[in-house]
C-alpha cells in the first residue's frame, strides 16, 4: 500500500532516544525538550516556543491564554480538522463558522465583512450583534500548509481587540514571500501560533505540538498552565487550574532529529509538488490544487479537485483497490453533528470543495516510481 502521508525516520532519532533511556530522562524533564523548543524558535524565527502533548492541546492553551471564557464566541473556519473547533468547546465557548477561499483557507474578506457588519465594540471588546456574546479571538488555519492571507485581518482585529490565533498545525516550513508579511513564518504573524507534530505532519515527534509567540507574558502563561499551574514545586501549591500538557523528553528527542532534516523534507515536498503539477495540470476532468503565490509553501498535503462531484468517493475506493491510500478533505465543521446548531456566515465555497477534493499520497519518502503509479491510476480512473 502506498500511504497518504507517513514520516521519514532516517536521522538521529535512535541515537537521541538511546540517550534518553540511558539517562532515564524520559518524561517532560530532560534536555531534548529545551533543545527542540530552541530549534523550533530558530527555524520559525519566533521568540518563544512552548512544547505540548499535541496540536490540539496547543490550541486549547492558546485560546485559554488569549482570554477565551465560557459563553464567549470564537470565529473559526468551517474548513478545518475538527480539533480546531473542538478546542473552542473545551472552554465552553461557541464557534462562529466562516467560509473558505479557493486555497481552502479562512475567507479573510468574509471575516472582515462579518466583523464590520455583525459586531459592535463596547468596553474594549467586540460583541456579536445577534447573540450579544463577546468575541475575544479568531482562529486562522493554514490548511495543508497554505498560508492564510492574514494581513487584512491584522489592523481590524487589533482595533476590535480580537486576538488572532494561528492554527499552523500543517504549516511548518511555510513562509510568506511577498508583501508586508514577507519572510514571516506561518504561526508567527498573529498573537499566538500552534504547530502539530503528529505522525502525518512534515516532521513528527510521534505526537506533540508547540505554541509560538513573541510575547514573554503569553509564553510564561502557556508554560505555567501546561505544567498543572504549579506555583510552589516543593509544597505543591497551585493558584489556577492547569493541564498535563508538556511534551516528553522521548518525543522531543524524535522531534529534534526531525527538525534537523527539515530543509531536506521541504526539498522533497517541493519536488513532489512540481511532479504532480506537471503530470496533472492538463487533465481535463481534474484540477491540481495550487498553493497561494504570496507564500513559499511547505506542500505538506497535496490535493486534486474533481470536476464531477459524484466521482470523489469512487476515486478513493478505486485507488484503495490499487493499493494507494487517498482521502477526502474534511467534512466542513458546520455540517458535523455536534456543530450544526452554531452560527455560520455566508458559507458556500467550503461545501463545494468538500464534494470534489481528494488528498493524494505525498510522504517525504515517497518514491518517484510510486508517484508515477498514483498519476497513472488517476488517469486510468478518469479515462485519460
Amino acid at each position: 500500500m502506498i500511504p497518504l502521508s507517513v514520516p521519514c525516520i532516517k536521522g538521529k532519532e535512535l541515537i537521541y532516544l538511546k540517550e534518553c533511556v540511558k539517562t532515564e530522562y524520559v518524561s517532560s524533564v530532560g534536555k531534548y525538550v529545551r533543545l527542540f523548543e530552541k530549534e523550533i524558535c530558530k527555524f520559525t524565527r519566533s521568540k518563544y516556543a512552548i512544547s505540548c502533548t499535541s496540536g490540539t492541546a496547543a490550541l486549547h492553551l492558546a485560546l485559554r491564554v488569549a482570554g477565551v471564557r465560557q459563553d464567549d464566541e470564537v470565529i473559526v473556519p468551517t474548513m478545518t480538522f475538527i480539533a480546531t473547533t473542538n478546542a473552542t468547546r473545551y472552554l465552553k465557548a461557541n464557534p462562529i463558522f466562516i467560509d473558505c477561499d479557493d486555497y481552502y483557507n479562512l475567507d479573510v474578506k468574509k471575516v472582515v465583512s462579518f466583523i464590520k457588519e455583525n459586531t459592535y465594540f463596547k468596553n474594549n471588546f467586540s460583541y456579536n450583534k445577534r447573540t450579544k456574546k463577546r468575541i475575544p479571538a479568531i482562529i486562522a488555519v493554514h490548511v495543508a500548509g497554505n498560508a492564510v492571507d492574514l494581513f487584512p485581518l491584522i489592523k481590524i482585529c487589533k482595533k476590535k481587540n480580537i486576538k488572532i490565533i494561528e492554527d499552523a498545525a500543517g504549516a511548518l516550513g511555510t513562509f510568506y514571500s511577498e508583501g508586508k508579511l514577507k519572510n514571516k513564518h506561518a504561526g508567527t504573524v498573529g498573537d499566538i501560533g500552534c504547530l502539530s507534530f503528529n505522525g502525518n505532519k512534515i516532521i513528527t515527534s510521534g505526537g506533540g505540538g508547540m505554541i509560538l509567540t513573541d510575547d514573554k507574558k503569553t509564553a510564561n502563561q502557556a508554560l505555567y498552565l501546561s505544567t498543572q499551574a504549579i506555583n510552589d514545586k516543593i509544597n505543591y501549591i497551585h493558584h489556577d487550574i492547569g493541564y498535563n500538557y508538556r511534551l516528553t523528553n522521548v518525543q522531543a528527542a524524535v522531534g529534534l532529529a526531525q527538525i534537523e532534516k527539515i530543509n531536506f523534507f521541504l526539498k522533497k515536498k517541493k519536488k513532489l509538488y512540481n511532479f504532480y503539477l506537471k503530470e496533472l495540470k492538463n487533465i481535463k476532468n481534474v484540477n491540481f490544487v495550487l498553493a497561494p503565490r504570496y507564500a513559499k509553501n511547505n506542500h505538506w498535503m497535496m490535493s486534486i479537485a474533481l470536476k464531477k462531484n459524484h466521482e470523489k468517493n469512487k476515486l478513493i475506493n478505486f485507488l484503495f483497490k490499487q493499493k494507494i491510500q487517498a482521502r477526502s478533505i474534511w467534512l466542513p465543521c458546520h455540517m458535523q453533528k455536534p456543530y450544526k446548531k452554531f452560527e455560520k456566515y455566508k458559507i458556500r465555497n467550503a461545501e463545494k470543495l468538500f464534494k470534489k477534493t481528494v488528498n493524494i499520497p505525498c510522504s517525504t519518502n515517497l518514491k518517484l516510481s510510486e508517484a508515477r503509479k498514483v498519476v497513472k491510476k488517476i488517469k486510468n480512473f478518469l479515462g485519460e
